[in-house]
């Protein structure tokens, strides 16, 4: 099967998953991640639709990003501080922050770039050592600590679910939700409408999970780009 009929599958699935929960199917972005895959492949998505792709090192953005133009760019990993300026200049929205050193670092080479970096705030609601991000009790600080960051705009939350426990999924992901909800309610004052209004949940194996329980992007690399993958 080839990328293009995997990706358009798949874009035929989440429709179906958004109208059985009641939603749009235009509120989920499907982030195609590329990480395991080269430029090429990424032109065979590309020319069958897909417009987000994910990333999560920086060389991957430093090669793919320049050779597509009108694409999303993703980043996904661990940020490494050394990386953040080859980070900034290519990513359009960064998952994966729960640092504040981090945020400040971001701020300085958005400022440098002459872009607002839109970030979202990786958290750990599952709990697991195996997982980074920050606790869920402790993202309030990140975002206070975001918003005082004139070159950084926090636009939601981020999470990883157990692997191979979709109930635990979906309860994993409906725990972000709500602290989303509160987080945006906390700071009803901001006029930025993008502020808050993500929740990237779901991969291949549990985006439907997400999708039931609220996410607005979903990252799914081997259901597009893997044979291997049913």
């Amino acid at each position: 099967m080839s990328i293009e009929t995997r990706y358009r599958r798949l874009e035929e699935e989440i429709a179906k998953a958004c109208m059985q929960a009641g939603r749009d199917p235009h509120e989920v972005a499907l982030v195609a991640v590329s990480k395991t895959v080269g430029a090429d492949e990424v032109s065979e998505a590309f020319a069958a639709g897909a417009r987000n792709f994910g990333e999560n090192r920086p060389d991957g953005l430093l090669e793919k990003a320049p050779l597509h133009a009108g694409a999303t760019w993703h980043f996904i990993g661990n940020i490494q501080s050394r990386r953040i300026g080859d980070i900034v200049a290519h990513a359009d929205l960064v998952h994966s922050l729960f640092e504040e050193r981090h945020a400040d670092k971001i701020d300085a080479a958005a400022r440098a770039a002459g872009k607002v970096q839109d970030v979202l705030i990786e958290v750990n609601v599952s709990g697991e050592a195996s997982k980074s991000g920050r606790a869920p009790d402790e993202a309030a600080l990140l975002v206070e600590h975001c918003l005082g960051l004139a070159n950084v705009r926090v636009r939601g939350l981020m999470t990883m679910a157990p692997q191979g426990d979709l109930a635990g999924a979906r309860a994993c992901f409906e725990l972000l939700h709500t602290l989303r909800d509160e987080l945006k309610a906390e700071h009803s004052s901001c006029e930025d409408d993008r502020f808050m209004h993500d929740l990237s949940m779901g991969m291949s194996e549990d985006w439907r999970e997400g999708i039931a329980a609220g996410a607005t992007i979903v990252r799914i690399g081997r259901a597009v780009f893997d044979d291997a993958f049913e």
